[in-house]
Order: C-alpha cells, then sequence, then structure tokens
C-alpha cells in the first residue's frame, strides 16, 4: 500500500468518484447492492484503509465533510478513526444503491460505564429492494466484526474463530435499544449498546471535536495505526510496540528505538505520520 497518489487529484478533489474509491480498497467484484457485495466491500475496506490518529497527534483540525473525507482517505491514501471512516463508507454504499442509515452507538468503556451519545457511528443497511434484511455496518473500528452483521438473527454469529451477538428490546436501556455482545472466553461480553434513530454526520461534530483535541482523550494519548491482515488478524502499532491480535490469541513486540515507529508505519501501513 502506497501513500503516493496515483489519481489525479485536480480532476477528482470536487467529486465523489465511486470508481476510484473502489481502487482505494481493492475491490474488483460485482457492485450489485447484494449481501455479498456488502460484505465484500466491508472486508476489503478494513484491509486496505487503516484506522489511524495521525492527523489528531499532530494538531492538524478535523473535517467531516464528504469532499475532505474523499480527499483525504482515497485520493491521498490515508486512514482515519471512527467518524471519518464510516461517514465515507456511508456515501460509497448510497451511490452503488444500497440503502443505508448512520447510527450512534454507545461504547462499554474499561471502567464499566457506557459512553455518551454520538460516541460511536454505525451503518443499518438494506441491500436490494424487495429485501427486508437489516444489516450492521462498520468500517471504523480496531477490534469488532469483519463482515457486517444480521440486525435481527437470532443467537451467535460466527466469524472465523470469533462470534457476535445483538439482542435488541433490552429493558435495562429501553426498548428501542440494541446491545452488541462479543464473545469472549464463552461469555458474552458487551461492547456497545444504540439505537436505530436517524443521524447526520455533522450531528457527530461535537463529539468528534472532543475526541480529537481533548487531553482526557484516548486519542491524544499516543499514535496508533491498525488493519486488518488478509489472514483475518489485525495488526496494531503504537508508539512503543507492535501487536498482531486474532479473536484467540495477542502477540506485542515492544521496540524502543525513536525512528522505529515512522519506519515500521512506513513499512507496514505505506504511512508517515508528518
Amino acid at each position: 500500500m502506497s501513500s503516493t497518489n496515483s489519481y489525479s487529484t485536480h480532476a477528482l478533489r470536487d467529486s465523489f468518484n465511486v470508481s476510484t474509491y473502489l481502487q482505494r480498497i481493492g475491490y474488483t467484484g460485482v457492485i450489485t447492492p447484494t449481501a455479498e457485495t456488502l460484505k465484500a466491500l466491508h472486508r476489503a475496506h478494513l484491509t486496505a484503509v487503516p484506522y489511524e490518529n495521525l492527523d489528531i497527534m499532530a494538531g492538524r483540525p478535523f473535517d467531516l465533510s464528504e469532499e475532505a473525507l474523499f480527499d483525504k482517505i482515497v485520493l491521498r491514501q490515508r486512514g482515519g478513526f471512527c467518524y471519518e471512516l464510516n461517514i465515507l463508507f456511508v456515501k460509497l454504499l448510497r451511490e452503488l444503491g444500497f440503502r443505508v442509515t448512520l447510527v450512534s452507538a454507545r461504547i462499554m468503556h474499561d471502567d464499566g460505564l457506557l459512553g455518551p451519545e454520538f460516541d460511536h457511528p454505525l451503518l443499518v443497511v438494506r441491500c436490494e429492494e424487495g429485501s427486508e434484511d437489516r444489516w450492521l455496518a462498520d468500517v471504523g473500528n480496531a477490534r469488532w466484526f469483519h463482515e457486517p452483521l444480521l440486525l435481527d438473527a437470532e443467537g451467535w454469529q460466527a466469524q472465523g474463530e470469533c462470534a457476535y451477538r445483538l439482542s435488541a428490546s433490552c429493558s435495562e436501556f429501553g426498548e428501542d435499544f440494541f446491545q452488541f455482545f462479543q464473545r469472549s472466553n464463552g461469555a458474552a461480553v458487551l461492547q456497545y449498546v444504540f439505537t436505530l434513530h436517524t443521524r447526520q454526520g455533522n450531528d457527530f461534530q461535537p463529539m468528534c471535536l472532543y475526541k480529537w483535541t481533548s487531553p482526557e482523550s484516548k486519542f491524544t494519548q499516543g499514535r496508533v495505526c491498525s488493519r486488518i491482515l488478509p489472514s483475518g488478524e489485525r495488526i496494531t502499532l503504537r508508539e512503543t510496540s507492535i501487536q498482531t491480535i486474532s479473536c484467540t490469541e495477542q502477540t506485542e513486540r515492544f521496540f524502543d528505538k525513536a525512528n522505529e515507529f515512522e519506519s515500521l508505519l512506513y513499512s507496514m501501513f505505506g504511512l508517515q505520520s508528518q
């Protein structure tokens, strides 16, 4: 993956070019809005486009407009964090004929408390006309499912060695909430809750600003860059370590050379932090 843009940015900078986006994520399959197309696009996006906070750590401003996100992620072949990646993916899916609703999730944090509204954006997707199946999509995450989940399915949905479950109408949070669980050591671990209330990209602006600038935000604590490998494992580069994570094991290598982060960032992701 190269950080050098090979496309003509002069012609494309002010437009949303589907072919260029598909080339960015390495997708060459059919584009009919079916469940299989959605799954393939989702996995391709997570494999090609890294989850990263380099602009945050460099003190650059954020811009959630579709034009700015297309320029950053597609034309300049960068990554982004949850708001950037999912808001742009909404646009791609709609251009391809999918019916997409942007919704808000509240993440269960390490302290056992739920985060605020607009903590994380999610996509609820319907495919071709005539299908009532609803899919939960999320290409802006650094730890969860690699392919969309059926929103109304009962029981666990397996993806390789991982399994996830969605539960509706939980009395603890109200009848219109869904809970998202990940299976860990045989137990159901709550990851976030969400409603199906329709949101717009601009609704996430205040929370994005907080996470982008606050000294209390985890995103301002150090550089991180992560993506899915073709094998299904996730590789994550942090300031002083590199992790390889699957549903069953995690390995971590630490380093202390001042320039090793930059070297690994370029060799593994094709990116530079400055």
